[in-house]
């Protein structure tokens, strides 16, 4: 009872200044005459918060938004990416320009995107995040908006590469979102998963809602739906602002050249990797030129950063066996997830479908996606990166090699299953791969795992590029290839075509009255479908290939996974052995302190 006198008056001096009034005095008093204390009549807001539940470090209501704000972010990014690419032959009209032309759209999109994420490093250093993440979305609406002023090709060009700039640190945002309302043991399997989901999801996305969009106004009714994205956005950042590190970073003179050289040489190799499967790699001379550029002036950037003491980018890290390693995994990974990206989409489109008949296919997708996702945020964990890559490309092989069995009456409910198939490998493979590599950057230190991250999502935006462009022009290679064979196979003076030919022609007279020109066309259709059928066997090429290396991949991760089990257990030998030796002596040093106590 002392005790509980004495406590009041000796901490009275240290309370706040709103404690100390006689009501409350008394009323403590009263509680301790009674044996118990008594809660305050008022709190602070800090007081009054509950206790964030376990698995969060804010209350369910705020944690929610801020996971909204990563969803509408990384969406916003991915739509804004690929909104082109899966309408190019909708918006032709619409921009009047050329199959070519409207590539160059996406290339003026992508090539300052794929290397301005890396600007975050030092920016966030210099002016915070929050700032940071305010000052970009208003950029990122404001370059939304200018779509709808932009008329003709050229403005539009311009307009796209203003866009490009301004999406850039969406992504990169929308990742650290999704990790602020969660603790550090969560950050590492459900905060990675669900960015990464998400992040990638922006293609199925935009392919499952841009034929609604085209029915309402064209390329204005998708524009709309970038403003509206952006504009989201902005309201959820400046409501849920990031909170702001310690900034020890600063802006120098030879980050600025880095990053030019950076930027040119990214930005090169983007624009060579989307034009280059159109124009043909070696029937124009610029295209080589960009790609020896792009590679010049990443090899100027890297003798500026291995010479400066604070670096942009440590190219010593990224270059030690650890992290090429992982570079090299992602970005085989990315190759041969376009059989999803490039392979499936374009199959169909060859065959003349469009995404309003392939919308059940993108469903289908997403769901696998989600599903992939989840299973990562609950499985998760360090040292299980192994078994998470061995599921997926068992996956990836499996759905390869039933998407190769595709023929003329393939329809996107045949590939339903394959490609959920590869979208759950794809959801299970990216988590565990960048767990990995955050386990390096951790070990390096704190600062290096922002620096990881940025680096992952620019390897990752190349990777799926260029992983693009490999597979359209294997498939162009060898539809020419199969296109030859075809027509060596079918002579013009052979029966089976002068029949097949005199047949078409005879049901094509009836409508046209000219038997010269029903000719014509019934000679012309018969080329059509042998290039049709080409071109579905180009696309099974492809995807054969895919599963061949994927199994090479799989091959070679089991085979490290063995070497290296096999390569510790003389030091696991040797643990035991020196853990049975302690076992032994425990017993004698032990017991003096037993009879002790």
């Amino acid at each position: 009872m002392t005790e509980r006198d004495e406590t009041p008056e000796g901490s009275q001096d240290r309370r706040p200044a709103q404690f100390e009034n006689g009501a409350r005095r008394q009323s403590t008093e009263r509680a301790g005459e009674e044996g118990r204390p008594e809660e305050p009549e008022a709190r602070d807001d800090a007081q009054d918060a509950e206790a964030p539940p376990e698995g969060l470090t804010m209350p369910p209501w705020r944690a929610c938004g801020y996971f909204a704000t990563a969803i509408v972010l990384a969406l916003a990014q991915g739509f804004g990416q690929s909104v082109i690419s899966a309408n190019a032959q909708q918006l032709q009209g619409s921009f009047a320009t050329t199959q070519a032309e409207t590539a160059w759209l996406t290339a003026a999109y992508m090539a300052p995107n794929v290397s301005i994420t890396l600007a975050l490093i030092k920016i966030r250093g210099q002016f915070g995040i929050r700032r940071f993440a305010e000052i970009s979305i208003v950029g990122f609406v404001l370059a939304a908006l200018l779509n709808f002023s932009a008329e003709g090709f050229g403005p539009n060009l311009a307009v796209r590469f203003l866009s490009g700039v301004a999406a850039a640190p969406m992504t990169s945002l929308a990742f650290l979102y999704m990790l602020e309302p969660l603790p550090p043991y969560r950050k590492m399997n459900v905060g990675l998963s669900a960015a990464l989901t998400f992040i990638f999801m922006g293609s199925p996305v935009t392919r499952l809602i841009s034929p609604h969009l085209l029915e309402i106004g064209l390329w204005h009714a998708l524009a709309s739906m970038e403003v509206a994205l952006a504009a989201i956005g902005l309201g959820l950042i400046y409501l849920l602002p990031l909170k702001t590190p310690p900034t020890p970073m600063k802006i120098e003179a030879g980050d600025v050249i880095s990053f030019f050289f950076i930027a040119v040489s990214f930005g090169c190799l983007a624009v060579a990797a989307v034009t280059g499967p159109i124009y043909w790699w070696t029937e124009h001379a610029w295209l080589g030129l960009l790609l020896a550029g792009g590679i010049a002036a990443f090899a100027v950037a890297a003798c500026i950063e291995l010479n400066r003491a604070e670096p942009l980018l440590d190219i010593r890290w990224l270059a030690s066996p650890a992290i090429l390693h992982f570079t090299a995994a992602i970005l085989l990974f990315r190759l041969v997830l376009s059989e999803q990206t490039s392979g499936a989409a374009g199959l169909f489109r060859s065959l003349g479908l469009l995404n309003d008949e392939m919308q059940g296919l993108w469903l289908v997708v997403m769901g696998a996606t989600l599903m992939g996702g989840a299973i990562s945020a609950v499985l998760l964990k360090p040292g299980r990166e192994v078994q998470f890559h061995t599921v997926a490309l068992a996956l990836l092989i499996a759905g390869s090699l039933m998407d190769a069995r595709s023929t003329a009456q393939t329809v996107p409910s045949d590939m339903y299953l394959s490609q959920a198939m590869v979208g759950l490998a794809s959801a299970l493979f990216l988590p565990p791969a960048l767990l990995s590599g955050l386990m390096s950057a951790l070990a390096k230190g704190p600062n290096y795992i922002l620096t990881f991250v940025i680096v992952f999502l620019t390897t990752q935006k190349l990777g799926g590029i260029f992983g693009g462009a490999i597979f359209s022009s294997f498939v162009q290679i060898r539809q020419r290839l199969h296109v030859e064979r075809l027509s060596e196979a079918l002579p013009a003076t052979g029966p089976l075509v002068a029949e097949r030919l005199a047949a078409a022609s005879g049901a094509l007279s009836a409508q046209v009255g000219d038997s010269a020109l029903a000719s014509a066309q019934a000679a012309s259709q018969l080329a059509g479908e042998v290039q049709t059928q080409a071109s579905v066997l180009a696309y099974n090429d492809a995807f054969l290939t895919i599963a061949a290396a994927s199994a090479a991949a799989l091959t070679l991760l089991l085979s490290h996974a063995a070497f290296k089990v096999w390569g510790n257990r003389p030091s696991d030998t040797a643990a035991e052995e020196a853990e049975m030796e302690t076992e032994e002596r425990e017993p004698v040093t032990e017991t003096p302190r037993a009879q002790a106590a």
